[in-house]
């Protein structure tokens, strides 16, 4: 199984899982001609894609979903209160959705997908857990804090992609408005470093040996702080040997995971 994250951030976000010849995007918050330059990197056609799992309808999730319906019949995946946001938000999706349940198992091929809720801002909001035999990925952003359903449903993936948002300091003493730094930092909005780092640590307890940090603010963080913290987390908790990698708000980072260990390059 690979992972090749193609952009990740307040910006923008979307990710392409790929299982033998199966490949699927993780949200489309950039725009078609970036996302169709992307995949000609990959030496992938627009009709190679199997389909688009959603996570939740805010923008920098979902920009460039209307031209890439317009231009597609990809199947669109995602729970139904995220399909219902998306049916009001955009005429492109009638006829393209089709809802999954969550925390079961869908298949799509030989990849199995699994939703999971995260506490966010909006109606629904998902993460999810993809495993093809015995390799498994975990792709969980946008939350504001860490329940134990969220743990359970991530517990044993042997890599995960999961939001390293904020440095608390640094976005209480930027330029954003009160209103929305209380929402950052509410339970449903994103996860500051010191919290990222303590879900890395119990993923590295359960078994995961590579760890992306992803949707990290470029406003109220660093990639070099976000890896700082999470490293250290992981370090003192004696799980050297795990990777950390930052993934950039838009360019190629991939990560190849195989059942038992993962590598990045």
């Amino acid at each position: 199984m690979e992972l090749i994250v193609f952009a990740s951030g307040s910006t923008g976000n979307c990710a392409l899982v790929t299982a033998g010849r199966t490949h699927v995007l993780i949200d489309v918050g950039i725009s078609f001609l970036k996302l169709k330059t992307f995949l000609q990197d990959e030496g992938l056609l627009l009709e190679d894609l199997s389909g688009v799992f959603i996570t939740h309808e805010h923008n920098d999730h979902i920009k460039g979903l209307p031209t890439l319906l317009k231009r597609t019949s990809l199947p669109l995946y995602t729970p139904r209160r995220v399909a219902a946001e998306l049916w009001r938000r955009m005429t492109e999706t009638d006829g393209c959705i089709q809802t999954i349940p969550v925390d079961e198992p869908f298949f799509l091929n030989q990849l199995e997908v699994t939703a999971f809720e995260t506490p966010h801002d909006t109606p629904q909001s998902v993460g999810y857990r993809l495993t093809e035999g015995e390799t498994s990925l975990g792709i969980c952003t946008d939350l504001g804090h860490v329940p134990e359903s969220v743990r359970e449903a991530l517990a044993g993936v042997n890599a995960a992609l999961i939001e390293c948002n904020h440095d608390i300091t640094r976005l209480k003493l930027g330029p954003y408005p009160v209103s929305l730094k209380r929402r950052i930092l509410s339970d449903y909005g994103h996860l500051s470093n010191e919290s990222c780092g303590e879900l890395a640590v119990y993923l590295a307890q359960q078994g995961a040996k590579d760890l992306v940090l992803g949707h990290i603010s470029k406003e109220s963080n660093t990639p070099k702080k976000a890896v700082e913290v999470v490293r250290g987390a992981l370090d003192r908790a004696g799980f050297s040997e795990v990777s950390v990698s930052a993934a950039p708000p838009e360019g190629r980072l991939a990560l190849s995971v195989k059942g038992g260990a993962a590598c990045s390059r």
